[in-house]
């Protein structure tokens, strides 16, 4: 079993919100590809996505610091895809969209991301594989995989939309102060 999910409660499992540090942390590797806790942690995780009506959402969003993420950029249940251990090979053009975070809600951008985004993930089967991503597709993979280096949509907001969203931050500040106490 993977030792950074033995402990895991899978079923208790919410989307944390900024500023919880844990959105911050670094994600270590998952061990054991096909290990039925990670198959366990995606399926939960589809589930919290699909709920929020996202189209992708990475492990550190709930509270596990390891290297996955879901994605499902269309919304069609066929195109849901797990992603273990991931890192991007190519990355090539530009695009400037607006982009959201579920970790941030009510809080959205323009960011600057690389139109093609090619990514070397594993499977829940232990297989690697390659994705080509473009347009939102490879958006999703880069703000995912952002997630999984601890870096997040406020690090790629401009000032100005940081001064926009300024209290949206600081609600989310205020409620995250007031739930630790």
């Amino acid at each position: 079993m993977d030792k950074k999910l033995s402990n895991v409660d899978v079923a208790s499992l919410t989307i944390l919100c900024y500023p919880d540090p844990r959105l911050r942390e670094r994600s270590t590797a998952v061990e054991d590809p096909t290990d039925p806790a990670v198959a366990a942690l995606a399926a939960k995780m589809f589930e919290l996505m699909s709920a929020a009506r996202g189209v992708g959402l990475a492990a550190p969003q709930v509270g596990v610091t390891v290297r996955l993420f879901v994605a499902c950029p269309t919304g069609e249940p066929d195109d849901r895809h797990v992603y273990i251990n991931p890192r991007i090979v190519s990355a090539e053009g530009w695009q400037t969209g607006e982009e959201g975070c579920l970790s941030f809600p009510g809080v959205c951008g323009k960011i600057k991301r690389n139109q093609v985004a090619t990514i070397r993930a594993t499977g829940l089967d232990g297989e690697e594989f390659e994705a080509v991503g473009e347009g939102l597709a490879a958006r999703v993979f880069q703000h995912e995989i952002d997630h999984l280096d601890g870096r997040l949509l406020v690090d790629r907001l401009g000032s100005v939309a940081r001064l926009a969203h300024r209290r949206e931050l600081k609600a989310l500040e205020e409620r995250f102060a007031r739930a630790g106490t």
